[in-house]
């Protein structure tokens, strides 16, 4: 049974890290990564080892359902830590929203927009225009309306009626 291990080790977190490096993640970020992806392959080799061993198969069924169910929380409750830490993953797997990019994020008529600095466990750090540091939930990145690198960029933070008015509308209220 170890090795299942080795080999799912060795051709499947290969094909991960391809897919993690392309995403231009810092370095403590893909560790980071790289440790939670080992850990849940190991958490899954031990549990067909105890399979494998005969052991009760029934306390095993109940501790699976019962981490399927919190992954389901995880998906469905919005403020839930754990929603952040799905979203931590989903997040990695999107080449978008890469470290250097820049994002606005709109809820209802507010928005926030910035460029992706670190994307931690629990949240996304955003670096506006004026050098200040917003720290975003990641479950609120995915769940909200993001555009990414869009064409012009309004203030940091505020209203939709705070921005701009486009230059045709302006051009048409001075010649009417």
């Amino acid at each position: 049974m170890l090795l299942v291990y080795v080999a799912i080790t060795k051709f499947t977190l290969p094909k991960i890290e391809k897919k993690i490096d392309q995403s231009n993640l810092k370095s403590e970020e893909v560790l980071h990564a790289y440790h939670m992806i080992r850990i849940v392959v190991g958490i899954l080799t031990f549990a067909v080892i105890l399979i494998a061993w005969g052991i009760d198969f029934s306390g095993l069924l109940v501790i699976s359902t019962s981490i399927i169910t919190l992954t389901g929380v995880a998906f469905f409750a919005s403020w839930s830590l754990l929603s952040n830490v799905t979203a931590y993953f989903l997040i990695l797997s999107q080449t978008s929203f890469r470290r250097g990019n820049f994002i606005r994020v709109l809820d209802a008529d507010n928005y926030v927009e910035g460029f992706i600095s670190e994307i931690n466990l629990f949240s996304t750090k955003l670096i506006t225009d004026d050098r200040e540091i917003i720290v975003y939930p990641n479950n609120l990145i995915l769940t909200r309306p993001t555009i990414i690198n869009p064409r012009a960029r309004w203030k940091t933070v505020g209203k939709f009626t705070d921005r701009p008015e486009p230059k045709i509308q302006r051009q048409q209220k001075t010649k009417g």
